[in-house]
Protein backbone atom coordinates (compact mmCIF):
# COMPACT_ATOMS: atom_id res chain seq x y z
CA UNK A 1 0.00 0.00 0.00
CA UNK A 2 1.56 3.60 -0.92
CA UNK A 3 1.82 6.35 1.29
CA UNK A 4 0.17 9.75 1.30
CA UNK A 5 1.78 12.70 0.84
CA UNK A 6 1.92 16.27 2.57
CA UNK A 7 4.09 18.81 0.91
CA UNK A 8 4.56 21.91 3.03
CA UNK A 9 5.22 25.30 1.51
CA UNK A 10 6.76 28.15 3.59
CA UNK A 11 4.93 31.12 3.35
CA UNK A 12 4.84 34.90 3.92
CA UNK A 13 0.95 34.87 4.25
CA UNK A 14 -0.26 31.46 4.45
CA UNK A 15 -3.97 32.21 4.10
CA UNK A 16 -3.75 34.05 1.40
CA UNK A 17 -1.23 31.73 -0.74
CA UNK A 18 -3.26 28.85 0.22
CA UNK A 19 -6.60 30.85 -1.20
CA UNK A 20 -4.65 31.46 -4.15
CA UNK A 21 -3.50 27.48 -4.78
CA UNK A 22 -6.46 26.40 -3.98
CA UNK A 23 -8.48 28.55 -6.50
CA UNK A 24 -6.00 27.83 -9.06
CA UNK A 25 -6.21 24.34 -8.97
CA UNK A 26 -9.67 23.86 -8.55
CA UNK A 27 -9.09 22.12 -4.65
CA UNK A 28 -10.42 23.65 -1.44
CA UNK A 29 -9.21 25.44 1.37
CA UNK A 30 -9.59 22.98 4.75
CA UNK A 31 -11.76 24.31 6.99
CA UNK A 32 -10.62 25.01 10.26
CA UNK A 33 -12.97 24.73 13.78
CA UNK A 34 -13.17 27.94 15.13
CA UNK A 35 -14.99 26.44 17.70
CA UNK A 36 -12.00 23.90 18.63
CA UNK A 37 -9.73 26.77 17.84
CA UNK A 38 -11.49 28.80 20.97
CA UNK A 39 -11.72 25.79 23.16
CA UNK A 40 -7.66 25.82 23.14
CA UNK A 41 -7.23 29.44 23.99
CA UNK A 42 -9.83 28.54 26.82
CA UNK A 43 -7.80 25.82 28.36
CA UNK A 44 -4.63 28.10 28.14
CA UNK A 45 -3.14 25.36 25.34
CA UNK A 46 -3.06 28.67 22.91
CA UNK A 47 -3.34 32.02 22.76
CA UNK A 48 -5.10 35.12 20.65
CA UNK A 49 -2.04 35.95 18.91
CA UNK A 50 -1.47 32.56 17.63
CA UNK A 51 -4.81 32.86 15.73
CA UNK A 52 -6.69 36.03 13.10
CA UNK A 53 -9.57 35.80 11.60
CA UNK A 54 -9.66 35.36 7.82
CA UNK A 55 -12.68 35.78 5.72
CA UNK A 56 -14.53 36.51 8.92
CA UNK A 57 -13.26 33.05 10.14
CA UNK A 58 -11.19 32.68 13.22
CA UNK A 59 -8.74 30.33 12.19
CA UNK A 60 -4.62 29.25 13.39
CA UNK A 61 -2.49 32.34 12.12
CA UNK A 62 0.64 30.33 11.03
CA UNK A 63 -0.94 27.93 8.87
CA UNK A 64 -3.90 27.25 6.33
CA UNK A 65 -4.14 24.03 3.54
CA UNK A 66 -5.99 22.67 1.14
CA UNK A 67 -7.16 19.55 -0.58
CA UNK A 68 -8.70 18.19 -3.60
CA UNK A 69 -12.70 18.75 -3.46
CA UNK A 70 -12.94 14.99 -3.27
CA UNK A 71 -10.51 14.83 -0.39
CA UNK A 72 -12.53 17.49 1.96
CA UNK A 73 -13.58 15.59 4.42
CA UNK A 74 -11.22 12.69 4.74
CA UNK A 75 -9.67 11.80 8.08
CA UNK A 76 -6.07 11.08 5.93
CA UNK A 77 -6.34 12.88 2.72
CA UNK A 78 -4.05 11.56 0.28
CA UNK A 79 -3.42 14.58 -1.21
CA UNK A 80 -2.47 17.86 0.94
CA UNK A 81 -0.81 21.08 0.28
CA UNK A 82 0.13 22.74 3.69
CA UNK A 83 1.59 26.82 3.81
CA UNK A 84 2.56 27.55 6.64
CA UNK A 85 4.37 30.61 7.98
CA UNK A 86 7.89 31.48 7.43
CA UNK A 87 9.25 35.05 7.78
CA UNK A 88 12.39 35.01 5.32
CA UNK A 89 11.51 36.16 1.88
CA UNK A 90 12.17 33.87 -1.36
CA UNK A 91 15.79 34.45 -2.62
CA UNK A 92 17.08 31.65 -4.77
CA UNK A 93 15.18 28.98 -7.01
CA UNK A 94 13.23 26.46 -5.51
CA UNK A 95 15.03 22.68 -5.38
CA UNK A 96 11.36 21.42 -5.85
CA UNK A 97 8.68 22.36 -7.89
CA UNK A 98 4.93 21.28 -8.96
CA UNK A 99 3.84 21.01 -12.28
CA UNK A 100 0.50 21.43 -13.50
CA UNK A 101 -1.11 19.55 -15.82
CA UNK A 102 -3.74 22.13 -17.78
CA UNK A 103 -5.96 18.45 -18.79
CA UNK A 104 -6.03 19.92 -22.22
CA UNK A 105 -6.27 23.70 -21.54
CA UNK A 106 -3.99 25.98 -23.59
CA UNK A 107 -1.27 26.91 -21.58
CA UNK A 108 -1.42 30.89 -23.22
CA UNK A 109 -4.90 31.46 -21.74
CA UNK A 110 -3.87 29.71 -18.59
CA UNK A 111 -0.75 31.75 -18.39
CA UNK A 112 -2.50 35.12 -18.70
CA UNK A 113 -5.32 33.93 -16.36
CA UNK A 114 -2.28 33.36 -13.94
CA UNK A 115 -0.72 36.50 -14.83
CA UNK A 116 -3.76 38.21 -13.98
CA UNK A 117 -4.23 37.16 -10.33
CA UNK A 118 -0.70 37.44 -9.45
CA UNK A 119 1.32 35.44 -11.15
CA UNK A 120 4.52 35.90 -13.17
CA UNK A 121 5.82 34.43 -16.33
CA UNK A 122 9.32 33.60 -16.24
CA UNK A 123 10.44 31.55 -19.46
CA UNK A 124 9.16 28.47 -21.71
CA UNK A 125 11.20 25.88 -22.41
CA UNK A 126 10.58 22.81 -24.64
CA UNK A 127 11.76 19.10 -25.25
CA UNK A 128 11.12 17.60 -27.88
CA UNK A 129 7.41 17.97 -28.86
CA UNK A 130 6.30 19.16 -25.22
CA UNK A 131 6.85 22.72 -24.30
CA UNK A 132 5.63 24.22 -20.88
CA UNK A 133 5.59 28.00 -19.61
CA UNK A 134 7.63 28.26 -16.03
CA UNK A 135 5.74 30.19 -14.14
CA UNK A 136 5.91 32.08 -9.98
CA UNK A 137 2.93 32.11 -7.55
CA UNK A 138 2.71 35.69 -5.91
CA UNK A 139 4.96 34.83 -3.24
CA UNK A 140 8.23 33.78 -5.74
CA UNK A 141 7.51 29.83 -6.10
CA UNK A 142 8.55 28.59 -9.24
CA UNK A 143 5.70 26.06 -10.60
CA UNK A 144 5.40 25.10 -14.21
CA UNK A 145 1.84 24.63 -16.42
CA UNK A 146 1.51 22.22 -19.39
Amino acid sequence: MGLNIQIVIDSRQPHQLADWWAETLQWEVEPQDAGFIRSMIDQGFATEDQTMLHRGNLVWKDGAAIRPPEEIDAKAPSRRLLFQSGEEEKVVKNRVHWDVNLAGRDKDQVRAELEARGATFLWTARQGPHSWHTMADPEGNEFCIS
